[in-house]
């Protein structure tokens, strides 16, 4: 498994290189469709880490979705 800011590219490149896993952690919680938006290319809601961990839904439950 890896992890560490990866993209989709790096992502792509680790398992290669043969990684098993990629980890995305700011990514997911900002984007709860990552996964669709790698698949199609679309841009990635940038992070708040103000809310980070912060103890309610905001930063969690509140950014956009395609």
């Amino acid at each position: 498994m890896v992890n560490n800011a990866y993209d989709r590219a790096l992502a792509d490149s680790a398992l290669a290189d043969d990684a098993d896993l990629v980890a995305f952690g700011r990514p997911f919680i900002a984007n709860p469709d990552l996964t669709k938006r790698l698949r199609v290319g679309a841009a990635q809601n940038l992070p708040d880490r103000t809310t980070f961990y912060g103890g309610c839904s905001k930063g969690y439950a509140d950014y956009p979705i395609l």
